[in-house]
């Protein structure tokens, strides 16, 4: 089969690798229709992390389930799944109090994690029960809700975890740190969840465009501490619920600056830091703070619920889309800030 590859910084290749077959009992392999690039992608890309050249790539699957373990009861050969970024078995204690990241058996896909990578033909995946949920037949080959349902492997039920994380309710002001395809979604959940005021904050118009068609009421695209007088002012002193959408030790200052004596901050951002002095403002404002990995397992039925409903559409994150040839070139159009993410349509249905 066909996978992408990663060979150092910037050098994402599409090669012939063997297939993947069932190794144990709770497994399945599914055959990719759909994937992304994801925003965290580039973190290896630009070499920030260091995963073994040679690995594959990608972690959103969406695709057709054909083998399946002795063990698996809930699937079937032929069944449309999506999976969320990590796997899970559903039953130990950490599944049980809906924290999947942290599941006693929880594997990642590569380059970071010991599974194959999703920007693949096939995939194999395990604790297939505890991890994949079936699409709607129904909707099973409806191109606009599969694209649609896309971003719930990782973005979106990202950006709704910083939305429940920062405890965002009715009537609240929140304001989203970051303008990449998680606060995008962060957005998103804010107004979900009954936000009445939600302010973007990023370095982008074009993405600030998106942020206020995915509900944003207010864009801030000021930098450092023009930004954060900037989101004062609106806010009157500080918001209660701030969603912090990048990682970045830049974002996470602003979010100890703009947050309330008392609030909340909602943290989803692949940490990168140098310096956590970001940390005290936050002790001596007596701020909550919490986040992580977002256990999309926990979220995905609830939201693919909306989206099916039509309450909910992520997918105007998906600006650019390509086939499993062009991930290369999908790659360099996220490093050069051409496309907020991008789809990729692998093979034939």
């Amino acid at each position: 089969m066909k996978s992408a590859v990663y060979y150092g910084e910037g050098d994402i290749r599409v090669e012939d690798i063997e297939d993947p077959e069932i190794e144990n009992p709770e497994d399945v392999v599914i055959r990719v229709t759909h994937t992304c690039i994801c925003g965290s992608d580039l973190w290896y890309y630009r070499e920030y992390d260091d995963p073994e050249e040679g690995s594959q790539t990608g972690h959103e699957p969406m695709g057709i389930v054909e083998e399946v373990g002795e063990d698996v009861t809930s699937l079937e050969e032929g069944d449309r799944v999506i999976s969320p970024f990590s796997t899970s078995c559903g039953e130990c204690e950490f599944c049980r109090k809906g924290i999947y990241t942290s599941c006693k058996k929880s594997e990642f896909y590569s380059p970071n994690g010991t599974l194959g990578g999703a920007q693949a033909e096939k995939l194999r995946i395990p604790q297939a029960d505890g991890t994949l949920v079936k699409v709607p037949e129904r909707y099973e080959d409806n191109e606009e809700v599969l694209k649609k349902l896309l971003p719930l492997t990782d973005v979106m039920g990202t950006g709704h975890h910083a939305a429940v994380c920062a405890n965002v309710e009715e009537g609240d002001t929140a304001v989203v740190i970051g303008d990449g395809a998680v606060g995008l979604c962060a957005v998103a959940a804010s107004k979900r969840l009954g936000a009445e005021r939600i302010i973007a904050v990023g370095h982008h118009e074009d993405r600030l465009e998106v942020a206020k068609e995915m509900g944003a009421t207010d864009v801030v695209s000021s930098k450092g501490e023009e930004a954060v007088e900037e989101v004062m002012e609106l806010t009157n002193g500080g918001a209660n619920h701030v969603l912090e959408c990048v990682g970045a030790e830049s974002a996470l200052n602003t979010a100890a600056q703009i947050v309330r004596p008392g609030g909340n901050i909602g943290y989803v951002g692949v940490p990168h830091l140098e310096s956590a002095d970001f940390v005290n403002q936050m002790f001596f404002k007596n701020v909550r703070f919490e986040g992580g990995p977002a256990p999309v397992r926990n979220y995905l039925e609830e939201l693919m619920e909306d989206v099916l409903q039509g309450t909910l559409d992520p997918s105007p994150v998906l600006n650019k889309v390509v086939d499993l040839e062009g991930i290369p070139e999908g790659y360099d159009a996220m490093d050069n800030r051409e496309a907020i993410k991008v789809m990729v349509k692998v093979g034939e249905e």
